[in-house]
C-alpha cells in the first residue's frame, strides 16, 4: 500500500473513484466530474492535509483533512472492490488523529446517507449524527421568466468593484446558516480569483438603492450542470422575493448557455425556509449527506 498527497495530476481518477461510489449506492449514473474535486479541495492542504491510497498502483481510497477555526473535517472516500478491508478505520483514524495534532476541540466528517456501513462505522468510532444535506437539482426545458422586483430594487450582475461589499452582504447573511466560518474578505477574494472555474459574470446582486440587499454566487461546472455555490439575503430584506428573482435570473443565464441542468446543496434544516424556496422554483431533491461530530477531549 502506499500513501501519498493528491496531486492536480490525480483529479480524474479521485472523480471516477467518488462517481463511481455514488453510483453504486444511489443506483443510477454518478455525474461528479473532476471539477468537483477541485471545489471540494478548495480550502485543503493538499500537500499536508491529503491522503491518497494506491494498491498495486490502483486507487484504492483517499481522503482529505480541513481546519475551521476550532472544528477539524476530514472527509474520505473507500473505492468499490476495496470496502470491509479496514481503509474506512484507517481513514476516521487518522483524521481524527490530524485534528488532535491541530488543537481541534471536536471533528466532523461527510458521508452519503445511503452509505449504512459508513455511518456505522462512524458511530462506532464514537461520532453522532449531526446534521443532514440535500442535494437539490432541476433540469429546464426553458429560459425562465425573472419576476419585477419591488420599486427601488435593480437587479445587476457584479461588478469587481463590488466584490467587498459583495461577500459582506453575503457573509451577514449567512451568520444564520448551521456551523458558518467567517474568514477575511482578501483572503476569501484571493481564494475565489484563484479558483480554476472563476466566473464572475455568474454572480448577480440585487440592489435597494446603493444598499446590496441580496447576493448569489454560482459556478460553471459541477455535478454534470450549473452550481449555485452560495445565495444570501441580508435580514431587513427577507420575504421579498429577492432570493427566488436570483434563483430564476441564474436558471436564465445558465439555460442561455446551453446548460439546462442546475444544482445546489441545502441545509435541511435551514433556519430560512431554503429548501421550500428551492422547491418553489421546480428543484428537487436527489440524494442526501450526512454529517457526523464527535468531541475530542
Amino acid at each position: 500500500m502506499n500513501v501519498r498527497s493528491i496531486t492536480d495530476a490525480d483529479m480524474e481518477a479521485v472523480a471516477a473513484l467518488a462517481a463511481t461510489d455514488e453510483t453504486a449506492l444511489h443506483g443510477r449514473p454518478s455525474r461528479l466530474g473532476p471539477s468537483d474535486v477541485r471545489g471540494w479541495l478548495t480550502r485543503t492542504d493538499v500537500e499536508n492535509d491529503s491522503w491518497l491510497y494506491e494498491e498495486d498502483g490502483k486507487l484504492v481510497a483517499v481522503s482529505w483533512f480541513e481546519l475551521h477555526d476550532d472544528l477539524g473535517l476530514f472527509v474520505g472516500i473507500v473505492a468499490q472492490g476495496a470496502k470491509g478491508r479496514g481503509l474506512g478505520c484507517r481513514i476516521v483514524d487518522s483524521g481524527e488523529a490530524r485534528a488532535r495534532e491541530r488543537g481541534a476541540a471536536r471533528v466532523q466528517t461527510f458521508g452519503l446517507e445511503r452509505d449504512a456501513a459508513a455511518g456505522d462505522l462512524f458511530v462506532r468510532r464514537g461520532f453522532a449524527l449531526v446534521r443532514r444535506f440535500y442535494d437539490m437539482a432541476i433540469e429546464l426545458e426553458a429560459a425562465p421568466a425573472v419576476p419585477p422586483l419591488p420599486a427601488g430594487f435593480t437587479l445587476e450582475a457584479l461588478r469587481t468593484e463590488d466584490a467587498r461589499p459583495f461577500y459582506e452582504t453575503l457573509d451577514a447573511a449567512f451568520q444564520d446558516h448551521w456551523e458558518h466560518h467567517s474568514i477575511a474578505f482578501d483572503r476569501w477574494w484571493e481564494e475565489k480569483q484563484r479558483a480554476h472555474d472563476f466566473d464572475p459574470t455568474l454572480w448577480f446582486l440585487i440592489r435597494d438603492g446603493s444598499e446590496i440587499a441580496a447576493v448569489i454566487r454560482n459556478e460553471p461546472e459541477r455535478n454534470g450542470g450549473g452550481y449555485v455555490a452560495a445565495l444570501g439575503v441580508a435580514r431587513p430584506w427577507r420575504g421579498k422575493g429577492l432570493g427566488r428573482a436570483l434563483l430564476l435570473r441564474t436558471f436564465a443565464e445558465f439555460y442561455s448557455r446551453g446548460v439546462s441542468r442546475v444544482t445546489l446543496g441545502v441545509d435541511a434544516e435551514s433556519p430560512t425556509g431554503a429548501t421550500k424556496l428551492y422547491e418553489s422554483v421546480g428543484m428537487e431533491m436527489e440524494s442526501a449527506g450526512v454529517v457526523f461530530e464527535k468531541a475530542l477531549a
